[in-house]
Formats: structure tokens, sequence, C-alpha cells
């Protein structure tokens, strides 16, 4: 197995456990590459000794950038499949041939280590309620169900590799990875794994700034793939209630007490503002359907061009 296996590991000041987990890994795998995220300890160093090949960044660009730059290394290398791992010793490296079977089966081009799949996970309630609001956030983004949206234990083969084009930053880049994956058209699966947060910096990283910039992201991705979801959709939720409002105050109901002064206000602020939503969501729907029929329609053209020339060329032959 551990010639068919390249394994990336993000890592940010992580000397304490860094080394553990390059060895637990390189049991499975011939390669294992740690970028370096600009630490400022000895986390190049340990993981060069453990015996990862080491991609060290000068200054801290995020996780995002780290994972992109350890698939560029892996660009001319031989593997099969290509896994992501955290390097703060919540995964189990001991769970990677389970993660990497559906790309070895061709069942999946991009495999996700859920945490909660076998019902007993150990995950802290107020880290959990956190995971499912981003979880709901990358679904509804993606049009597709996930699980677990935040697991950074994955494995891709060379296509998920290959469709490893998109921009992201810092921790966004699960989730920005799900989105584009689907819009591709690509399979993703999911397998349980366990995790422990029995670590030493299981708070690294702020868990409300960290949601925050997650969920920014997933805004801003889902106002590009899905407009009419995003903005469309409430706009015509805002709107209806104002139009229902309305013909309450015409009929004489004030069914929340208010004056009937102030309930036309509130009616016109939700009939406005539902119109500017929904007038937003559809151009920015149009907008991004020329842009897909652009990308889809241009290779389309040559295609039709090149059976074109190819039938001159038969017809050429023949006279």
């Amino acid at each position: 197995m551990s010639n068919e296996v390249a394994i990336i590991i993000p890592a940010y000041n992580e000397e304490l456990t860094i080394g553990s987990v390059v060895l637990r890994a390189r049991r499975f795998a011939d390669t294992v590459i740690v970028a370096d995220d600009g630490s400022t300890d000895r986390t190049s160093e340990v993981a060069s000794l453990a015996g990862a090949k080491v991609i060290r960044s000068g200054v801290n660009r995020g996780k995002a950038d780290a994972i992109m730059r350890g698939f560029a290394e892996l660009e001319g290398a031989e593997y099969t499949v290509a896994v992501m791992l955290d390097a703060d010793g919540q995964h189990y490296p001991e769970d990677l041939p389970d993660v990497i079977a559906p790309i070895l089966s061709d069942e999946a081009d991009l495999v996700i280590g859920s945490r909660f799949m076998d019902g007993s996970s150990m995950v802290p309630a107020y880290r959990r309620l956190g995971q499912k609001l981003l979880d709901r956030f990358t679904n509804i983004g993606a049009a597709k169900t996930i699980g677990d949206t935040q697991s950074g234990f994955r494995a891709m083969g060379r296509k998920g590799v290959q469709n490893m084009d998109f921009r992201s930053t810092g921790y966004s880049l699960e989730s920005a990875m799900i989105m584009h994956f689907v819009s591709r058209g690509l399979r993703i699966e999911e397998v349980p794994i366990r995790v422990s947060y029995d670590v030493p910096n299981k708070h690294k990283k702020n868990p409300i700034s960290m949601g925050v910039e997650i969920v920014n992201h997933l805004i801003i991705e889902a106002g590009h793939r899905r407009p009419l979801m995003l903005f469309g959709l409430p706009g015509a939720v805002l709107g209806t209630m104002g139009i229902v409002l309305g013909t309450a105050s015409l009929v004489g109901a004030y069914p929340f007490g208010w004056s009937w002064a102030f309930q036309m206000s509130m009616v016109q602020t939700l009939v406005v503002l539902g119109a500017m939503m929904t007038i937003a969501g559809l151009g920015l729907s149009s907008v991004s359907h020329i842009i897909r029929g652009q990308a889809v329609v241009e290779p389309v053209k040559v295609k039709e061009l090149d059976a074109k020339m190819e039938l001159v060329q038969v017809e050429t032959i023949r006279r």
C-alpha cells in the first residue's frame, strides 16, 4: 500500500505531536509531506527527523495555503491516493486504510473521514454545535448533504487532486473543497473515523473566530454558486411576509399589536427589502449561468470544429 499513498500534513507550531503523527503515517505511505506554515518552534526539525519531506513557509499564511503547497509538491510524483491529515494528533493514521478504500475501489473521488458516523463521537458538545452550523451552511452552498464537512482527514484520487484548482483561505478549505468538487460532478463519500481531543494544542485557534472566517467564506461562495438560494428565496419570503402584513393592515388586523403607522412602515421595509434581494438573486443567477455557459460552450465549439475539420479531411482523401 505504501507506494500508492502520499500524505500531506499541514502544520503550525506542532513540535509536540508532529513526530508521532509522521512516524505513524509512514507505516502506510512512502511519501509524507509536512507543509510547515511558518512555525516558530521545532516543527520542521522534528518532522524531518521523523522521516517526512518538509516544505517550509517563512510566514504563517493559513491552513489552506499550506495544503495547496503540499499538493503542488506532489506534481510529477508517483501515487494513487493523496491523503490530508492534521498534525495535532487528533486523527488516527491507523484509520487510513478505511479512508482510502473507496478511492482504490473507484467508488469515490473524495473520501471524508467522518467523526459522527458511528454515533459515538468524542467531539465536545460546544464544538459539535458549531460544527453542525457549519455543516448546514456548507450543505446549503453545495446542494449536497455531508455529515462532517469540517473533517481534515480526507483522501482523494488523482482526479480529485487535478481539481484542487480553487481558491481558499485559512480554515475554509474543507468547505470550499466540498462545494467545488460538487460543482465539478465529483463523487464524495464518507467513512467513520476515530478522533481524540486530548491533544496539547487543541485550542490553538479561537473556535469563534475560526467559525466566523468559515461562514464568511461560505456566504461568498454560496452567493456565487447558488445566488437564488442565498438571496432570491429569502427575498421572496420577506416580500410575502410584507404582502401578508399589508393585507392585514387593510382589513384592520394588527397581529403584533403594533400601531397602524408602524405596521405600514414594516410592510414597506419587508416588501422593498424582499424585492431588492429577489432582484439581486435573479441578477446574480443570470450572471452565474452566463459565466458557466461560457466555460461549457467554448469546449463544445472546439469539438464541433475538430469534427468538421476531420470530415473535410476525409472528403479530401476520398477525392
